[in-house]
């Protein structure tokens, strides 16, 4: 077991990978066997890819607020007119996809949490296709994320209600850089950079959604989530290092969650959630309640 990101990268020397780590870390925590991990790993990888299939073929949310940004982002990839790289705009819309369904109330993998969720996927999927990963290697993206996620789980918060959306959105998108770094090549050494630098760059990120649902701006960021693991991982793996180490940058995004005021963690009253148009728009889904006036 591995408490820290220097922990993580020192174990790892004894293991093909971050995710053969994982796998093992995930036995000793849960007496599963290593084909019932697999398993339910690669049922997480399915409802994945079934998530951001549906998001792309246009979805609207429950409350009519979002919906069919996903299939505009894939009309506009394929007009070829687009300006920033093709690989990152695939991970965007990807994780627009599943964050739209989650919006439906359809099902995705809480990656690591279901106001995340569409980041990782979003990465891994775009990543697929650009470095033509085996399904063994998909797979072994996921328990990579998973084993620099539960380092930030454990030293500073996944929840927007506990760290505002720089533990939510912020951690899903520090997860994919570091496993998008492994999966092209990189060392645990340089994952953990990509994942320092993704941090510093969403740190003091608040989680302001508006009406309290999983929406607004919660899709967007998502998206942004997974552009900023692109280039986090692509630093990275040009051998730009944070300055500050990995586990300072944890602690650090700990500290800020924790000072950060109550308004600005998932309360819905601060950020956009109090904007006129942030107000009206919970006015017309849950009516004129108290926190309307706010």
């Amino acid at each position: 077991m591995f408490y820290s990101i220097q922990e993580l990268v020192e174990q790892v020397k004894d293991y093909p990978s971050v995710g053969e780590l994982m796998i093992t870390t995930e036995m000793e925590l849960t007496d599963r066997t290593r084909e019932e991990i697999i398993a339910l790993m690669e049922r997480n990888l399915e409802v994945m890819e079934n998530s951001i299939e549906e998001g792309i073929q246009g979805v609207t949310s429950v409350t009519k607020i979002t919906g069919g940004d996903a299939k505009r982002m894939n009309d506009y990839i394929e007009s070829g007119k687009f300006m920033s790289g093709e690989t990152i705009l695939t991970a965007v819309r990807n994780g627009i996809a599943v964050n739209e369904v989650n919006a439906k109330m359809g099902l995705v993998c809480a990656t690591p949490t279901a106001g995340s969720a569409g980041v990782l996927p979003g990465v891994l999927m775009a990543a697929r296709e650009k470095l033509n990963l085996s399904h063994e290697e998909q797979l072994d993206f996921l328990f990579t994320a998973g084993a620099f996620g539960l380092v930030m789980a454990n030293n500073a918060s996944i929840s927007g209600a506990e760290g505002g959306c720089q533990a939510e959105v912020g951690s899903a998108s520090a997860m994919s850089a570091a496993a998008l770094v492994a999966a092209n090549g990189g060392t645990p050494e340089m994952a953990s950079h990509a994942l320092a630098i993704t941090l510093k760059n969403v740190m003091g990120l608040i989680c302001d959604p508006v009406a309290g649902l999983v929406e607004v701006p919660c899709v967007k960021r998502n998206a942004m989530g997974a552009s900023q693991a692109f280039i986090s991982a692509d630093m990275a793996l040009a051998g730009i290092r944070s300055v500050i180490p990995p586990d300072e940058v944890v602690e650090a995004m700990y500290k800020v969650g924790r000072a950060m005021p109550q308004v600005f963690k998932e309360t819905a009253e601060g950020g956009v959630a109090t904007t006129p148009t942030g107000l009206r728009l919970q006015r017309q889904v849950f009516g004129n309640p108290e926190k309307a006036t706010v």
